[in-house]
């Protein structure tokens, strides 16, 4: 046991009505790589964000170096000696590659830049992580992996003895995620601190020498990497000991899986660099597909690519049996599809509007600007929602954003059924409402599946998953791995599977064969 190069002791951070950490306790060693690990809201990024002096914490203590510090901007924490590298690169796309690791720092006399110091310094730079590079190209027209090394190379040009990596490779394919494993252990052997924020398992244990796990905003534990199995490490992050279930064997659906008719949506190979390894799903009127899996598994990227927010790299989509392309969300919504985003704040309601504004907001988008809805039709629309699925608000003029959040979900909802869908897809339906509006949620989504709509159901809940679904498929690290039937799922075996090692290739039985789009 050595003394921890960085210390931080009964951390704590609030904000208006959150505590968003509550006494936590974080150390990491010199020549560590130092997993911080948790699902949405346990508080690793208000932690990195005390660390780095984007927020100052409401109490505790930091040291570095056995040094008491206190940094109160990104400025200061660099000053002391720790640098972060964002998993979006923070530096300028036009600047080449010399100035951006140079930035601030450019050597020169008398309002002179010293081009020739100027690039030795930078070549230096990347010599040190090994990086073969044209320093003089422009920043932006880079991969994403090189100008993520070049940030890495730039922060540590700034001295720095503890480096922060936060999702550094949730954009990098696999070659470009091992060559930054090989960089992160050559910094290790030279006696750096690196903290590394990731959702991918596999990646935790193939780089890490020890786990630090939060949860609602508290420490749950630290742990070696290798001392704990990837079981407990998921029940630890999701607050749920189970006891270990064996998981699918390659290729396998347990249960017999309830087929309600022929798939209204079937993708094979359906694939995105940096979102989801080829994925075949098929979704069928009358049932609700449960998508399973940790913060980071792909959930959500396979929600965009199903809607066309994201346009899919490879794979083919049938919809009603013939090959469709989904390349934006308009072409969802004409085959019939609906999307509720995870994020009803920013990516659902428009807080300005009123409730029937909100309401009629995509009916109005898919007839087109020249066959505008009449106020009475758009009344007698939210009249028919309002009482349908119970949503409590003074009138239909009613500004939305003065809606508890349980009710703004349920408007989502309703804008997206006034729509008449076949397929809807909803992402975390349920965050962030009461009890009470929860379970007035289920019983809309059980009544859509009643209705014959096929539903995409997404939560981070398990038992929530477990509860709703006729068939849930889980994923891990962007792939899918496991499917079971709503007789055979359970909140341990979908853990199970979460966790495990084995993934999934055989496609589901289908009436096509895949084909590769390489555009």
């Amino acid at each position: 046991m050595t003394e921890p190069l960085l210390a931080m002791r009964g951390i704590g951070k609030r904000f208006p009505g959150v505590v968003a950490l509550n006494g936590v306790d974080f150390s990491v060693r010199a020549g560590e790589i130092h997993a911080l690990l948790g699902e949405n809201g346990a508080g690793k990024s208000t932690l990195i964000k005390v660390l780095t002096g984007v927020y100052e914490s409401d109490a505790g203590a930091i040291s570095l170096a056995g040094r008491r510090i206190a940094p109160a901007t990104p400025k200061d924490a660099e000053h002391c000696g720790i640098s972060t590298v964002y998993q979006e690169v923070n530096l300028v796309p036009s600047l080449s590659v010399a100035e951006n690791i140079m930035l601030g720092r450019q050597p020169g006399r008398l309002g002179f830049l010293n081009w020739r110091a100027l690039r030795q310094h930078a070549r230096a730079a990347l010599a040190r992580l090994e990086i073969d590079c044209d320093i003089d190209a422009e920043l932006g027209s880079l991969s994403v992996a090189l100008q993520q090394m070049v940030a890495i190379a730039r922060a540590l040009d700034l001295r720095a003895r503890l480096l922060v990596l936060d999702e550094p490779t949730a954009s990098l394919d696999e070659k470009e995620v091992a060559e930054l494993f090989a960089v992160m252990r050559r910094l290790r052997g030279e006696g750096l601190g690196i903290v590394f924020v990731t959702h991918f398992l596999e990646q935790v244990y193939a780089v890490t020498d020890r786990i630090t796990v939060l949860r609602n905003g508290e420490l749950v534990g630290e742990y070696a990497t290798t001392g704990l199995p990837r079981l407990s490490l998921v029940g630890k992050m999701l607050g749920r000991e189970i006891v270990a279930e064996p998981a699918p064997p390659i290729g396998a659906k347990t249960g017999s899986v309830e087929q309600v008719g022929p798939p209204l949506f079937a993708a094979r190979g359906l694939a995105r660099r940096g979102g989801i390894h080829p994925l075949d799903l098929d979704l069928r009127r009358g049932e609700i597909v449960g998508l399973a899996g940790l913060l980071g598994s792909g959930r959500t990227e396979t929600a965009r690519l199903i809607f066309g927010i994201d346009r899919a790299d490879a794979g083919e989509v049938r919809v009603r049996g013939t090959s469709v392309k989904l390349a934006s969300a308009r072409d969802a919504a004409r085959q019939g599809f609906a999307f509720c985003s995870e994020d009803r704040k920013i990516e659902g309601i428009l807080p300005n509007l009123s409730v029937r504004e909100n309401l009629v907001f995509a009916l109005q988008a898919k007839q087109g600007a020249w066959r505008v809805l009449g106020r009475a039709e758009q009344l007698r629309l939210c009249d028919h929602y309002i009482t349908a699925l119970r949503i409590k608000t003074p009138g239909p003029d009613a500004p939305i954003r003065n809606l508890s959040g349980g009710n703004q979900q349920k408007v989502l909802l309703a804008r997206w059924l006034a729509t008449q869908p076949e397929l809807i897809i909803l992402d975390e339906p349920t965050r962030g409402i009461d009890v009470g509006a929860k379970a007035e949620i289920e019983q809309i989504i059980a009544k859509l599946r009643a209705d014959g709509l096929a539903v995409l159901f997404i939560s981070s809940e398990i038992e929530e998953v477990v509860r709703n679904s006729t068939r849930v498929v889980v994923l891990r690290e962007r792939r899918r791995v496991g499917e079971f039937a709503a007789g055979e799922a359970t909140a341990d075996k979908l853990m199970a599977a979460m966790a495990g090692g084995h993934i999934e290739h055989e496609p589901p039985d289908s009436d096509f064969s895949p084909r590769r789009d390489t555009k």
